[in-house]
C-alpha cells in the first residue's frame, strides 16, 4: 500500500520474521515440505437469514384446525341428514316388524327407496331442520344479550351461572318446540303420499300448532309436549357436556402418560395440533354417547309429537310402500309402557342401525378431511432450507 513502504512488519510487538509474515507454520522442515492444515469455516445456523420452520408449522396447524372445524360443521348439519331421516322414520312407526338395529338391514331399504322415490327422499326436511337450529341459536343469543345469562359454561363457572345457563336452555327449547314438531313432520312424511312442503312452511305449521290449544282427536296439545321436550333436550345437552369434559381430560392424561413411557416429555405435549385432535375426538364421543344414552327417550318424544298429525310415512320394512301413523298415547309414561308391552324393549331402539352408520360416516369424513388438509398445507407452504457454506477453492485441489 502507498505510504507504508518504510515500515517493517511487526508480529506480537517485535519485527516479524519472514516465515511469520506468510504463515504461522514453516514451509520446510528438515528438507521436507510441511503440509499445512486446512482452514475449516465456522458457520452459525442460528444466525442464518432463513425463516424458522416453527412459523410454517403453526400456520399449517391453524389452517388444518379451521378446515376440520368447517368439515365437522358441514358433516353434522348436512351430510348425516339422510341417516337422521331413516332413524326417525323407524322410531315413529309402531307397526314395523323390522327394527333395523344393525346397519346391514338398512342397506336394501335405502336401495329400494332410491329406486322408487329417488335419492332426494333421504334429504327431505333439511331446510326446516336448519331453520329450527338457526332459530334456537338466535333465541339463545337474544336472551343472553337481554339478560346476564351466559351462553356457555366452563368447569370454573359458579352455581349461579350454571343455573342461569340451564334456564336459558329451557326457555329457548320451550319457544322452539312447536317449530321442532313441524320440522319433525317434514322429515318423516312420505313424498309420494304428501305434498312437498315449502321452505318457510315450518314457521306457518309451527304457529298453527302453537295456537291450536284445543284437543282435536288424538293430537296432543303443544303445552303438554313442552315439559317432556325440555327435560329431554336439556338433559341430553348437559350429558354431552359432561362426557366431552371427561373424555377430553382422559385423552390429555393418556397423552402425557405416553410421553412419559418414551422417557421424557416432548415439546408438543399439549401443542395446538394435539389439542385440536382431542377437541375433535371428544366432541364426536360426547354427541354419540348422548344419542345412544337418550335414544329410547327420543323415540317416546317423537311419537308424542307426531300423534294425531295424520302423517303418512314410508314403510321401511319393504321400502316400497307407505303406512299411516295411528297411535293413542296419553302421556310420555303411557307411551313408554305401551312400547315395552307391544313391541318389547328393543322397540325403543328402532332404527339404531342408522345411528351407527351416521357416526361411522361422521368419523371417516373428519379423518379424511384432516389428512387431506394436512397434506395440502404441507405441499403449499415451502419448507425453509438452511444455507450451506461454499467450500474454499483449495478443497477441490486436493
Amino acid at each position: 500500500m502507498a505510504g507504508l513502504e518504510g515500515y517493517e512488519s511487526v508480529y506480537r510487538g517485535r519485527p516479524a520474521r519472514s516465515w511469520e509474515r506468510r504463515s504461522p507454520y514453516p514451509e520446510m522442515y528438515q528438507g521436507r515440505e510441511v503440509i499445512h492444515p486446512l482452514e475449516i469455516p465456522v458457520t452459525h445456523p442460528l444466525a442464518e437469514d432463513n425463516p424458522p420452520a416453527v412459523e410454517d408449522h403453526m400456520t399449517v396447524t391453524k389452517y388444518v384446525g379451521i378446515g376440520c372445524g368447517l368439515a365437522g360443521l358441514i358433516t353434522e348439519h348436512l351430510l348425516i341428514h339422510p341417516f337422521v331421516v331413516l332413524r326417525r322414520q323407524c322410531q315413529v312407526n309402531p307397526s314395523a316388524t323390522k327394527y333395523h338395529l344393525i346397519p346391514v338391514t338398512l342397506v336394501p331399504v335405502i336401495i329400494r327407496l332410491h329406486q322408487t322415490q329417488g335419492i332426494n327422499t333421504l334429504w327431505k326436511g333439511i331446510g326446516s331442520v336448519l331453520l329450527v337450529r338457526g332459530m334456537t341459536l338466535a333465541i339463545e343469543d337474544l336472551i343472553s344479550k337481554l339478560t346476564p345469562w351466559p351462553k356457555k359454561i366452563t368447569c370454573s363457572s359458579s352455581l349461579r351461572s350454571f343455573g342461569q345457563y340451564i334456564l336459558l336452555k329451557c326457555i329457548s327449547t320451550g319457544i322452539v318446540t312447536p317449530f321442532y314438531s313441524a320440522s319433525l313432520v317434514e322429515t318423516v312424511q312420505s313424498e309420494i303420499a304428501s305434498e312437498s312442503p315449502g321452505m318457510l312452511d315450518v314457521f306457518r305449521d309451527g304457529a298453527i300448532r302453537l295456537l291450536d290449544v284445543c284437543n282435536k282427536g288424538r293430537l296432543i296439545p303443544i303445552y303438554a309436549l313442552v315439559p317432556p321436550t325440555i327435560i329431554y333436550a336439556v338433559s341430553k345437552h348437559l350429558f354431552s357436556i359432561i362426557v366431552k369434559g371427561v373424555s377430553s381430560r382422559v385423552m390429555q392424561v393418556r397423552h402425557k402418560h405416553l410421553q412419559e413411557a418414551r422417557g421424557a416429555y416432548s415439546k408438543d405435549i399439549l401443542s395446538e395440533s394435539v389439542l385440536q385432535d382431542i377437541e375433535m375426538q371428544s366432541t364426536i364421543i360426547s354427541i354419540c354417547a348422548a344419542d345412544v344414552a337418550f335414544y329410547p327417550i327420543e323415540t317416546v318424544i317423537h311419537r308424542l309429537h307426531l300423534q294425531g298429525t295424520r302423517t303418512i310415512i314410508d314403510n321401511l320394512d319393504t321400502g316400497g310402500s307407505v303406512t299411516p301413523l295411528l297411535t293413542g298415547y296419553n302421556s310420555a309414561i303411557d307411551c313408554y309402557r305401551t312400547i315395552i308391552s307391544m313391541e318389547g324393549p328393543y322397540g325403543l331402539y328402532k332404527g339404531f342401525g342408522a345411528v351407527i352408520l351416521q357416526y361411522a360416516m361422521h368419523f371417516m369424513v373428519l379423518r379424511a378431511a384432516k389428512w387431506l388438509l394436512t397434506e395440502l398445507s404441507t405441499m403449499l407452504i415451502p419448507r425453509s432450507t438452511p444455507r450451506r457454506p461454499q467450500n474454499p477453492s483449495y478443497y477441490n485441489e486436493i
